[in-house]
């Protein structure tokens, strides 16, 4: 027998696009955990969302710019497509009050007032600071050196579709080592993405620097590239 048609869903009336940190324990959370977690607690939030189309239909919320597991963000972003309109603080609120300890909402805001576009075409660039742990800052700094003065640096991962080369100095937009010891890094969004890890391992193939593996990765920012500046604008700053 057909299946009868699904009932089809209304698009939302209302799209809010959060900032939230992944901190401390939870940076060891990979990205389909966190989805989970915020779908629960969009649940018990009591959050209006809107759902989509289909046989099994899904809340309207879209993800962008996920951080690799490892890594603690204090720039994560997620957009919520509700089906009533609602203040966005008051979104925030109550979704942070309901997430686990360590995911943290920073700020909420209605879609509509931010620059136009989706969220992941306002999400072009990174920020990043790496704890170099023991490292020497002097030994840092030439390693940083021989790696912006050379050209090219090809290095090697594994992904879904197996080991895979790529040059990961193409990314890097700024590199430097801070008066702290840890590194500065802004890499722009490419195809395939480059992650701070794969710069690590250029600066080893390049220097031999070698950084501890439980080094802390935080990302610091995410947003629009302004290459000329060298800096990061804000994706939910008012229109």
């Amino acid at each position: 027998m057909p299946r009868n048609q699904p009932e089809q869903q209304a698009p939302p009336v209302q799209k809010i696009r959060i900032r939230y940190a992944k901190r401390g324990r939870l940076r060891f959370t990979s990205h389909r955990d966190v989805s989970r977690a915020i779908e629960r607690a969009v649940v018990r939030a009591g959050i209006p969302m809107a759902y989509s189309s289909g046989f099994h239909p899904h809340p309207r919320i879209s993800y962008a710019g996920a951080s690799p597991t490892g890594a603690a963000s204090e720039s994560e972003y997620v957009e919520l497509g509700l089906a009533e309109t609602r203040d966005p603080a008051a979104v925030g609120e109550a979704l942070d009050a309901v997430l686990p300890d360590g995911l943290d909402v920073v700020v909420a805001v209605d879609a509509a007032t931010t620059a136009a576009g989706s969220l992941a075409d306002l999400l072009t660039a990174s920020h990043w600071l790496i704890d170099l742990g023991g490292t020497e800052p002097d030994r840092a700094r030439a390693a940083v050196e021989a790696f912006l003065a050379t050209e090219s640096v090809t290095v090697e991962r594994m992904t879904k579709k197996g080991l895979r080369s790529f040059d990961c100095r193409a990314a890097v937009v700024r590199l430097l080592v801070t008066p702290e010891g840890d590194l500065d890094l802004l890499l722009e969004h490419t195809v395939p993405a480059v992650r701070p890890d794969d710069v690590l391992t250029g600066l080893r193939e390049v220097s031999g620097l070698d950084v501890a593996a439980t080094g802390l990765l935080t990302r610091v920012a995410q947003g629009v590239l302004e290459r000329s500046t060298e800096s990061i604008g804000d994706p939910l700053a008012t229109r």
